[in-house]
Order: C-alpha cells, then structure tokens, then sequence
C-alpha cells in the first residue's frame, strides 16, 4: 500500500494543526490559513482533501504558518475579523475587535428607537467595529467615529465604504475633544482600560496591538474617566453614555458616572458571565 502524500491538502492541514497544538483552536486556525493561501472557502478544504497544494501556495501557506506559531494574530494574517456580522478590514493600526465588545452594541440599540434619527459619537473607533454596527441597525442615525491615529480612521473610512454605510463620519481627535461644540444623543465607546504593566499586555494576541488601544494609565482608568467626566458636555439632557471596561472595574465606572451626574445607570455582563458594559443616562435639569 503507497504511503499518503504530504502535498496534499488533508496532508498539510494535519502537520499545521500539530505545529498549532499550544493554540486553543489549532484546526481552526490551520484551516483558515490554508484557505487564505489557496484563496478559497474552508468547505473547499473539506471537499478536496487529496486534492495537491501548488508549491507557491506551500510557500504562502508556511509564511503564514510561521508567524502564526510566532503569536502573529490569526486577524492580522488574514487582514479581517467579524464583528456583529460584518466582515471588517483590520490592520495593525487598529485593535482587533472582539465578541464580548458587540455587548455594547446591544446595549446602545437597546435604548435606541428603531426610527431613531439621533447623533451617536463612538469615540476610539478603530477599526470602526461599533460605529459601523449601529450605523447598520440605525439607518436613520448619524454616527461620528473619532480616533487619534490616522493609520486606523483610514482603515474605518474604507470598511465604512466598503460595506456602503454613508451614515458615518469620521473625525481625527482625542476622546471628546474631536467632537467640538455639539448636543449628542448618545455616546459609546470601548476605550483602553488595561492597567500598564498588566502581564496579559505580553501574552496572546495583545502583543501585537496597539499599545494605546489596549493600556490607559496605572490603573486602567484614564481614558473611562476622561471619556466619563466629559461626556455632560456633549450629551443633550437626557443623553446616554455607554463604555466597555475591565471586569474589575465595574465599582469603579458606576461611582465615575454618578459623580458626573448620570442616573438610570446600567450595567450588563458578557457571555463570560464577567462585568462588561456600564452606563448611564444624563440627567435633565429642571
């Protein structure tokens, strides 16, 4: 009996997920690698696993491997991650969007009218992961993305155009500061909030992000305050503001949006069952 051939895709795939064992989804990433090199779907894989990989896609497919066992992100290599069902560009300019982050989506749409036509602010876009989502949900909205790295509003101007969203603008600014003299109706936003020096800066996937979308001050609380004690100045009475934190942070949060005169607080938690989202509405003045 002839022994199996190792140029095959069945072949490869193997020797991939074996190289990938430390990684939680091994075969998973195996196969999404090898799927970007031969250029194809995954079910292409499953379909044709004797079929004979070329050896410039062999090439591709062992750069690709390489980095990956180096802790490259499994995003970066393939330049896109979904997020609350959009395919979105992302580059190592922008933070790679993650699941727990479309909690804060469903927050905000849950107190949005669905013929809503309100001014929402994502402040920190990135990627535009949150900005893109609720411009999808709420046609009618207008959503302004801010973020200080041109690098990264370049990259959500082009998902934005890619995906057909015209009902998004993008400003380059710090926090609040890029918004100007405005009466919003809501603000979002999923800024940093790991403490500097946390270990888990130097393990995983956040290695290769952007150190400013990921760490905010000894605490981790810089931006959340500076996002939460500004915010009445660009909220309308009766205005909401909703941010992403740590899940040691929670206390921390609901004690900084009372202090800035936000009641009907909210909290929600992730599919982790850890504390996740908090907010608030602004109160009106008599």
């Amino acid at each position: 009996m002839p022994a199996p051939r190792d140029d095959t895709i069945g072949a490869a795939l193997r020797a991939a997920a074996a190289r990938l064992a430390h990684e939680p989804a091994a075969r998973l990433e195996a196969e999404l690698l090898l799927a970007e090199a031969l250029g194809c779907e995954r079910a292409t894989l499953h379909a044709w696993p004797e079929r004979t990989l070329p050896a410039g896609v062999r090439e591709r497919f062992e750069d690709l491997l390489a980095r990956r066992a180096a802790g490259e992100p499994v995003a970066y290599l393939l330049g896109r991650r979904e997020f609350y069902g959009l395919e979105l560009t992302v580059t190592p300019a922008t933070l790679i969007p993650r699941p727990e982050t479309e909690l804060l989506v469903d927050e905000a749409l849950a107190r949005m009218p669905a013929d809503a036509r309100w001014t929402v602010a994502d402040l920190g876009t990135g990627s535009g992961a949150v900005a893109l989502a609720m411009a999808r949900a709420r046609p009618r909205c207008t959503v302004v993305a801010t973020d200080t790295d041109p690098a990264a509003l370049a990259v959500a101007r082009a998902n934005a155009a890619r995906l057909g969203l015209a009902n998004v603008r993008f400003v380059r600014g710090h926090w609040l500061a890029a918004l100007g003299r405005t009466a919003l109706d809501m603000v979002v936003s999923n800024p940093p909030y790991v403490a500097e020096g946390d270990p888990h800066l130097r393990r995983g996937d956040p290695r290769f992000e952007p150190r400013h979308a990921l760490a905010a001050g000894p605490g981790g609380l810089d931006a959340l305050r500076t996002i939460i004690t500004g915010a009445p100045a660009v909220l309308a009475p009766g205005g909401w503001l909703l941010v992403e934190h740590g899940a040691d942070q929670r206390g921390a949060v609901l004690d900084l949006l009372a202090g800035a005169g936000f009641g009907e607080t909210l909290t929600a938690d992730d599919l982790a069952g850890l504390p996740r989202v908090a907010g608030g509405r602004l109160q009106r003045t008599e």
